[in-house]
């Protein structure tokens, strides 16, 4: 027997070392383009056209993340990367406050105050998810020009909102439908009324699901490249057009040091929120997604 179990032991530890060394590849290959953008964005000019892109920098110098935040030629003017990024932050910010609200409010709607067609209406909001950015297009603009806020700030956030209220609303119907509706009749007997309850009793409990709510919502729209080459104009247009804007300009000398420097300061707000909140966001997921 105790052969036996020494046999089990090792061939439990030989599985286990080959599993993390094949998750140590898939690692190494999925984080190695971000080793080349780092190592890269310090380097001189120089440097990088000599060659092998995966050496450590013989001159360290932060002068291509200057420059891509303050004075790179972005389109007609050498602004940088600067004032486009507050951009994104003021259309990311009430983008996802409105939708998280909305969405919370829709879910709250359709499994606590029930109602005729309710399965219906979740259902129409929820095609909603899946319907191709391309296909909104056309109308979306038709609908910004009537309102006359295309190309502002406002536009890009009236878009996003729309769009993501499908998943924010999918999100909290899930997260909802296992809240006890007993607390809910309870509340309403002692004379609640439909926001006092909300207010009080729903989101002091839905964090885990807010969490997972503004994760998703600001990963998507801060990445949005579509909807902010459509519809933004040159004083609204989010970080992405920037970047590629940036990438794509033909005047002068393509300083690769500066496009990765770009590309990282375009990628890190994404970056942070995962690192900070990630990983309740997986715990936001599992809440919504058990019942009973």
């Amino acid at each position: 027997m105790s052969a036996e179990k020494t046999a089990g032991v090792s061939g439990n530890k030989l599985a286990r070392a080959l599993l993390y060394s094949v998750l140590i590849v898939f690692a190494v290959y999925y984080l190695l383009p971000l080793y080349v953008m780092l190592v890269n964005s310090v380097k001189p000019l120089d440097e990088i056209r000599q060659g092998n892109m995966l050496a450590l920098p013989d001159v360290f110098t932060f002068e291509p993340w200057a420059k891509a935040w303050s004075s790179a030629q972005v389109g007609v003017q050498p602004t940088g990367l600067k004032p486009y990024f507050f951009n994104s932050i003021l259309m990311v910010v009430p983008a996802v406050a409105i939708s998280t609200i909305l969405g919370a409010l829709n879910g709250y709607v359709l499994t606590k105050w029930r109602f005729r067609g309710d399965d219906i209406v979740f259902g129409l909001i929820l095609l909603s998810c899946f319907i191709p950015f391309q296909i909104a297009l056309i109308p979306a603009a038709r609908i910004l020009g009537l309102l006359g806020i295309a190309g502002t700030t406002q536009g890009l956030v009236l878009i996003h909102v729309v769009y993501g209220l499908g998943f924010t609303t999918l999100f909290f119907r899930n997260y909802y439908a296992a809240f006890p509706t007993e607390l809910i009749r309870a509340a309403q007997i002692d004379g609640a009324g439909f926001f006092q309850i909300f207010r009080r009793i729903l989101l002091p409990s839905s964090a885990p699901i807010i969490v997972v709510t503004v994760i998703w919502q600001f990963t998507n729209i801060w990445n949005d490249f579509l909807f902010g080459v459509s519809f933004g104009d040159f004083d609204s247009q989010p970080m992405t057009v920037a970047l590629n804007n940036l990438v794509s300009s033909s005047g002068g000398v393509k300083e690769y040091n500066v496009h990765f420097a770009g590309a990282i300061l375009a990628a890190l707000p994404t970056l942070i929120v995962y690192v900070v909140s990630g990983r309740y966001f997986v715990r936001g997921l599992m809440a919504g997604a058990v019942k009973g």
